[in-house]
């Protein structure tokens, strides 16, 4: 008989099936209406259906002690496995160092530096946890090691030399005068004490460039370039007096300490025996 009218056009809508559950009646039966059956596709998926029909490769990742079994599409760039080894791992991309025959190209595909089945991908780099557990510990070490030097005990109040403070001041102290800087006097500074609590005087030899320290036993002529460094402190309770020490070497047994130096001559010292200015 004739065709019904819009028979034509309907069978032009069907979408055409790919052999799966959701395909068209069409793609199952014959023209004269008899069943027939389309052969499987082949396909490779590593159980999502983002990979499926994909050529895929099985990689051996790994990290920090720790291997992965992964499938990846042979046609993704070195990029997107970074994206696949930062889900995997929590390690970011842009912390990421993968290794594969030298280090492995972002913009090219697996396929293009010829990645085979069972390669192995190293990976180097660490997590913002590791980072931060690295850190923290430095941190608060840094932070114990400026709380101790805070903390430090003053030099008057050492015993080295508190043995010497506790004499008291000199009778023949020379005057102080607090707040004000001034010149070294022409005279020798007197009336100071050293370290074993003898009186000990200070002359400065310009004109030969030599400090000269004189005790009751003998008098010690130094070059000015051999002191290295001079370090004073006030003494506390009696802060227009201060402590100094002389750095005739590289350790602590080698300066020369001198107590009692009054303050108004403090920086003038320090700037005729270093040429320049030094603070403690």
């Amino acid at each position: 008989g004739a065709e019904e009218p819009g028979m034509e056009a309907e069978a032009q809508e069907l979408p055409l099936g790919c052999g799966g559950a959701g395909g068209s009646p069409a793609a199952g039966r014959s023209p004269d209406g008899a069943e027939r059956r389309e052969p499987p596709q082949a396909s490779v998926s590593n159980g999502g259906d983002e990979d499926g029909g994909r050529e895929l490769v099985e990689l051996k990742v790994i990290w920090n002690k720790n291997k992965y079994d992964v499938k990846f599409c042979l046609d993704s760039t070195g990029a997107e496995l970074k994206q696949k080894i930062h889900s995997l791992t929590g390690l970011p991309p842009a912390m990421q160092k993968v290794m594969f025959k030298g280090l492995l190209p972002e913009e090219k595909t697996l396929r293009e530096i010829k990645v085979t089945n069972g390669a192995k991908i190293m990976v180097v780099g660490s997590t913002i946890n590791d980072v931060l557990a690295v850190n923290t510990p430095k941190e608060a070490a840094q932070q114990d090691v400026k709380a101790e030097e805070n903390k430090k005990e003053p030099l008057c109040r050492q015993k080295q030399h508190r043995k010497v403070l506790d004499k008291g001041k000199p009778d023949d102290v020379m005057p102080s005068v607090k707040g004000v800087q001034e010149r070294l006097p022409t005279v020798p500074l007197s009336g100071m004490y050293n370290k074993s609590g003898g009186k000990v005087r200070l002359t400065f030899k310009l004109e030969q460039d030599q400090l000269w320290i004189g005790t009751k036993e003998r008098t010690e002529k130094l070059p000015m370039g051999s002191i290295k460094n001079v370090v004073s402190e006030p003494i506390e309770g009696h802060e227009d007096y201060h402590m100094m020490a002389f750095q005739l070497g590289p350790t602590e047994a080698s300066y020369y300490w001198v107590y009692w130096v009054p303050t108004q001559y403090v920086d003038a010292i320090k700037d005729t025996v270093l040429g320049k200015w030094q603070y403690f």
